[in-house]
């Protein structure tokens, strides 16, 4: 039986490297590499050789007869990839199976016109910055300097993932082995501008790559966002990780609803977490100050707010699989799915089959759409949030004393750096920091602040990939 990718999948494409008939799609040179949700498995052509299982980084391929029940549907939509009865149609056309498979791009050990030692600064230990470094670490003139503003290194790996997704945080592994590298020096406590200037590290290495991310949030801009009671969803997602900026983010768990606004897959993980069994979190490496207060909760329902469709939903298909087939007890209204103009997807399917499930007694994330936030009610604290029905002025109050805007995340500027504000990143050119229209010489970007804050953890390798070519081609013209 052929293997499978499951929810785990952090899209970083080693595995397509490793695939010796080149069954794994979307590949880094497909135009739906950026895009797509997850990577698939054709299981026509798969020869179930397990060379895939060994290169991914978070264990999310297995056999399909040793695939554990909560991801058995990860069968079918892996091959639901593969099954258009129109080959023309297909998401990855037909005879794309049966190239030759692609082969990691061999370059040399070292380069002739690069400067030996090459000094690379990196700013930010994140998985854009470690995926950055890695590829600098096949060439052996490369010296790393990675400067991290935390004690702990590989930001969003270890901060940003939910704790009951151990599988994805196993990418720390990964990150490991490249920092146990003796050509790369991580320098933790470091932040630019208070030890070191951006224009120090500028003249002292050959070149600098900023990967600071994307650490704001949206704004929710309605009446009442002000209120205390009402605080961002990432602020959540720290306390509950232990980032050191969090600790004192607890958020109000004395309400017996909450309302997170915005339905990512950021939602879903911070639904699922305040309903969550605490018995079960506390198998995990969740904070022990989260897990405490969890344990102590009054909050019984936790409903998910899009502004939009259920069949434009923000979160991806395998975090709904895993929702719907996990421990988390979760309910759509079949009212929100009446009306859907729209044809038929596995999401609107399994959003069908979640709806036609008796209501939880218990905790439980309810799954609400096509309602815009207008204001959050209250006096001294969020008592409540007033929604629209989009596009109408019909009026839906929900009482709540915890209202978590989950609306996404925006890259700020750098002091010293062209910012693009329409965009919220760092200006550049495939990773070449630009002003105006120009090249900043040395100067380079990778990760969200380069490209915005889209794609998954595995999506920065390829990002990071680009950038570092740049750089050892720009390094080299300039010699």
């Amino acid at each position: 039986m052929p293997h499978v990718v499951t929810q785990a999948c952090c899209g970083d494409a080693s595995c397509v490297y490793a695939c010796p008939v080149n069954c794994i799609h979307p590949t880094p040179d497909e135009p739906d590499f950026g895009i797509a949700e997850m990577l698939y498995i054709d299981p026509a052509t798969c020869v179930d050789c397990g060379a895939c299982v060994t290169a991914c980084p978070v264990g999310a391929i297995v056999p399909g007869h040793r695939i554990p029940e909560t991801q058995e549907r990860f069968t079918a939509v892996n091959a639901a990839r593969y099954a258009e009865p129109d080959p023309a149609a297909a998401r990855f056309p037909v005879d794309a199976r049966w190239r030759k498979p692609l082969a990691p791009v061999d370059r040399p050990k070292a380069l002739a016109d690069v400067p030996d030692p090459l000094h690379v600064a990196i700013v930010g230990s994140g998985p854009s910055a470690m995926y950055a470094a890695d590829e600098l670490l096949k060439h052996r003139q490369a010296r790393v300097t990675m400067f991290e503003r935390l004690s702990e290194p590989f930001g969003l790996a270890r901060f940003g993932v939910a704790p009951d997704h151990q599988s994805t945080r196993s990418v720390v592994n990964l990150f490991n082995a490249i920092a146990g590298d003796p050509q790369l020096e991580i320098l933790l406590n470091s932040e630019i501008g208070r030890d070191v200037t951006l224009e120090q590290l500028r003249e002292q290495f050959h070149a600098v790559i900023w990967a600071g991310g994307a650490p704001t949030d949206r704004p929710l801009e309605i009446p009442g966002a002000d209120l205390p009671g009402v605080q961002s969803a990432t602020s959540v997602v720290g306390w509950y990780n232990g980032h050191p900026d969090f600790t004192d983010a607890a958020p109000a768990l004395d309400t017996e609803r909450a309302v997170v606004i915005g339905n990512g897959n950021v939602a879903l993980d911070v639904a699922r977490i305040l309903t969550s069994d605490p018995d079960r979190l506390a198998a995990t490496d969740i904070s022990r100050d989260a897990l405490a207060a969890l344990r102590g909760s009054a909050v019984r329902e936790v409903v998910v707010v899009g502004r939009r469709g259920p069949e434009h939903a923000a979160f991806t298909l395998p975090e709904l699989i895993g929702l719907a087939d996990g421990p988390a007890h979760v309910w759509v209204d079949p009212a929100d799915l009446a009306h859907v103009d729209h044809p038929d997807s596995e999401k609107l399917a399994l959003l069908r089959e979640i709806s036609a499930r008796p209501r939880p007694s218990g905790p439980r994330i309810r799954l609400a759409f096509g309602l815009t936030p207008d204001r959050v009610c209250g006096d001294r604290r969020a008592a409540g949030v007033r929604l629209l029905r989009t596009g109408t002025d019909d009026a839906v109050e929900l009482t709540a004393g915890l209202v978590l805007p989950a609306i996404g995340y925006r890259g700020r500027p750098v002091p010293g750096l062209p910012f693009d504000a329409e965009r919220g990143t760092v200006a550049n050119l495939g990773g070449r920091v630009t002003e105006n229209g120009l090249p900043v010489p040395g100067m380079y970007v990778t990760g969200w602040i380069k490209r915005g804050p889209s794609g998954f953890i595995g999506t920065n390798k390829t990002d990071s990939r680009e950038t570092v070519d740049h750089l050892l081609a720009d390094v080299a013209a300039r010699r």
